[in-house]
């Protein structure tokens, strides 16, 4: 039956409103296999990827809400709420999600980024109903109890604790997002100010719950062997009769103009000096984005990388050197890092570093390096689809972030195509004026 024509009878079936069910289109994903898109009438939509090479589902729900949602005084709020989430409800009391899925050999998590958060199951096809039914019931009746919610905020104090109090590279992190992002929805942690953390109140996350877990706000993406049809009424029966949420105005808003390098210095309790560097950057659907994650490749990305070869390997003043640009939604920052063996000067990995980008964006990089890094990025990209869960993952990401489920493939065509010029021009976007330093002193 032809998607359309399924949409129809589904919704042919059902007297109510919210249930209706509409076909979006359809895209390849590969060769032999297809994601279509689904929505119902109360806004939630549906993404299904059909593949029966192996009997097993990833049935995934993405909320489109991450820190860069949060307001001034409630920060962290989104990550605490996935604790939440497991929390249990009436008819699942705290204990019996897990225990449910485990008694028949799933695995299940969640996830909170700065644009969104996932909670999936991976489980085998003919469980596919109990991922749902579980799902379906948390997100509608959750318990938010007051010695519930005081448990979860001290194992989130612990987790920031452990993730950036305690630890040297957690806290400068923290400290450049901050210094270059003041004012940016990306300049807080996404687990949140500890100041923040101790009070929230349940009236915060009821109203947190009420505003952002509501269906129109809410993703599914299922992949792999189950009846597309079996599936889209099941989703019907459960969330069909749920109310969409008027959602918050979030307009997009853009980093601060930068026009002088800043820079901060931090005692710390380590053991030789770092470094970490943050470009202002371009967000993730932007064209310059490819090009700059291949110049970060090529420069820090392992070691045949210019910068790791000559810190690390050959002169040996550094003990790692590494970079990131995140996939996110705005733009952000374009991150480097360089931690120096004992008693060695950051300084000097600092001129070294802006040494190797001014070469490249004088010279470019040469064929072979460009090929080289390429090859080394796709292969990460293709090892990222090589599981049913790893093609829910990309279908959800893709979908939250750049409004395409499909476009995954799009984004390995995009990186196969770029230049040396791309690169190179990619390398002159990196100016002194438009970065922020921070300094680890050992303290």
């Amino acid at each position: 039956m032809r998607p359309a024509d399924l949409a129809q009878r589904l919704s042919r079936a059902t007297r109510r409103r919210h249930a209706k069910l509409r076909f979006l289109g359809e895209a390849p994903y590969g060769p032999r296999l297809t994601v279509r898109s689904w929505r119902l009438g109360n806004g939630l939509r549906v993404h299904t990827l059909v593949d029966s090479t192996t009997p097993v589902v990833s049935y995934q729900s993405w909320f489109g809400v991450g820190s860069r949602h949060e307001t001034a005084g409630q920060t962290g709020l989104a990550h605490f709420f996935e604790h939440l989430m497991f929390t249990g409800t009436p008819a699942h009391p705290a204990g019996d999600f897990d225990v449910r899925l485990e008694e028949v050999g799933a695995e299940n998590n969640a996830a909170t980024w700065t644009d969104w958060t996932c909670y999936y199951e991976n489980l085998p096809a003919k469980e596919l109903p109990l991922a749902l039914e579980l799902e379906a019931d948390r997100l509608e009746h959750l318990a938010l109890e007051p010695d519930l919610v005081a448990s979860e905020r001290e194992v989130v104090l612990s987790e920031r604790r452990d993730r950036i109090d305690d630890d040297v590279d957690g806290r400068a992190g923290e400290a450049l997002w901050a210094t270059a992002l003041a004012g940016h929805p990306y300049g807080h942690p996404t687990l949140g100010w500890e100041r923040d953390i101790r009070a929230y109140t349940v009236a915060d996350c009821q109203r947190f719950h009420g505003t952002w877990y509501a269906p129109n706000n809410l993703t599914l993406v299922v992949a792999g062997a189950f009846d597309e049809a079996a599936l889209l009424e099941g989703i019907q029966a459960r969330y069909g009769h749920l109310k969409p949420a008027r959602l918050p105005d979030a307009p997009p808003r853009r980093a601060q103009g930068q026009r002088k390098e800043r820079r901060k210095r931090l005692r710390l309790p380590a053991t030789a000096e770092k470094l970490l560097l943050g470009w202002h950057a371009p967000a993730f659907g932007e064209p310059g984005w490819v090009p700059l994650t291949v110049l970060g490749d090529l420069l820090f990305g392992g070691r045949s990388a210019r910068i790791y070869r000559e810190l690390v390997l050959e002169d040996e003043r550094a003990t790692d050197v590494w970079a990131f640009l995140p996939p996110f939604a705005l733009p952000s920052l374009f991150e480097a890092g360089v931690a120096m063996r004992e008693g060695e000067p950051a300084a000097h990995a600092l001129a070294r570093i802006d040494a190797h980008i001014a070469r490249v964006a004088e010279e470019g990089p040469t064929e072979d390096e460009l090929e080289r890094v390429k090859a080394r990025i796709e292969l990460g990209l293709l090892s990222a689809l090589e599981t049913i869960g790893g093609k829910a993952d990309q279908i959800g990401f893709h979908a939250l972030v750049d409004g395409d489920p499909a476009a995954a493939l799009a984004r390995l065509e995009a990186h196969r195509a770029v230049t040396a010029a791309d690169v190179r021009e990619a390398a002159r976007r990196l100016t002194p004026a438009t970065r922020t330093v921070i300094e680890v002193e050992p303290s």
